[in-house]
């Protein structure tokens, strides 16, 4: 065993304790898949990464990506917040603008410009394979959260590395009401994303918005905090993944990811708007998409750390 560098970044906040937690191992070298997966159950975070020295040419980094149960080829707060922790411990990117890291779903390139704490970065969104789910799926997965035939409006089979069931729902206020069944998701073996746009608020969106949130954070069973102050978001998403060993995600980047190639190419939204992610759980996570002139979709979000020092591996 031996002392390594470590940090728990927030990430998809400015706000600490606010977005999604990631443990991040800065030297994860002569460490074994079961040393590495023993840690990651032992954090009991949503993901846990071990940064290594990049073996493409073209990466500043690599890394690797694990949940309580197991390893993931990309996930998207992992990314950002594994290149915060990488830039802020003194790693120099080959390029100003951007860093690209390499991990099991091969390179990613995540772009640098001013946010709130140093740096906030964007991930280009990999390249993304989408379908129809079969009804059979579709209609149990309903089931499971509770949802009748006319709350969904769309659905897709995201997959981008994780692959996500992608749900439209009929509004953000649909979205922030459902209370799944946990266990009836995790026997169907499937992640599911839902996603809503909020409805016109009659005294304003703000107004409206603040009552999504008052509710969302009144429902919480795992924290009482009360929302920092209402910021109106274009999509409210919430992320199920009870399959990876997590009920709900916090703040989820592939997932968003997904979810912007899809709703935009359709036309379902914008290309660029703001998501809200996390109010049900006590959390406050801001993700920003934009579709770029090359049709590159970033996702992207400020990070702050709030453990540094080091850990025993």
């Amino acid at each position: 065993m031996k002392t390594r560098a470590f940090k728990q970044v927030d990430v998809f906040t400015a706000v600490r304790y606010r977005g999604n937690p990631l443990a991040v191992v800065l030297d994860g070298t002569d460490l074994d898949d079961a040393e590495l997966q023993r840690f990651a159950h032992w954090t009991n975070l949503s993901e846990t990464t071990f940064v290594l020295p990049p073996t493409n040419d073209a990466a500043d980094y690599r890394v690797r990506i694990f949940t309580p149960g197991g390893e993931m080829p990309f996930a998207g707060h992992p990314t950002l917040g594994s290149c915060h922790a990488w830039l802020e411990a003194g790693g120099r990117p080959r390029s100003e603008g951007h860093v690209v890291q390499q991990c099991a779903a091969g390179l990613v390139t995540v772009r640098r410009e001013a946010g709130a704490n140093g740096d906030r970065l964007a991930f280009a969104a990999p390249k993304l394979k989408r379908s129809a789910p079969s009804p059979t799926l579709l209609a149990k997965v309903a089931s499971a959260l509770g949802l009748k035939a006319h709350q969904i409006l769309s659905a897709q089979l995201l997959d981008n590395g994780p692959v996500w069931l992608g749900l439209l729902l009929n509004d953000a206020d649909t979205v922030l009401a459902l209370t799944p069944d946990h266990r009836a998701l995790k026997e169907l073996g499937q992640a599911v994303g839902v996603a809503g746009v909020p409805a016109p608020a009659k005294n304003g969106a703000l107004i409206g918005r603040s009552n999504r949130e008052a509710r969302a954070f009144g429902s919480a069973d795992k924290a009482s905090v009360k929302p920092i102050a209402p910021i109106a978001a274009d999509l409210e998403v919430r992320a199920f993944a009870a399959n990876m060993g997590i009920e709900e995600d916090p703040v989820t980047g592939s997932l968003n990811a997904g979810l912007a190639e899809w709703l935009i190419a359709d036309d379902h939204l914008p290309a660029r708007y703001l998501v809200a992610q996390g109010q049900t759980l006590g959390r406050d996570g801001r993700v920003t998409v934009e579709r770029d002139a090359d049709g590159t979709i970033w996702i992207g979000g400020d990070s702050v750390t709030c453990i540094d020092g080091t850990v025993t591996l």
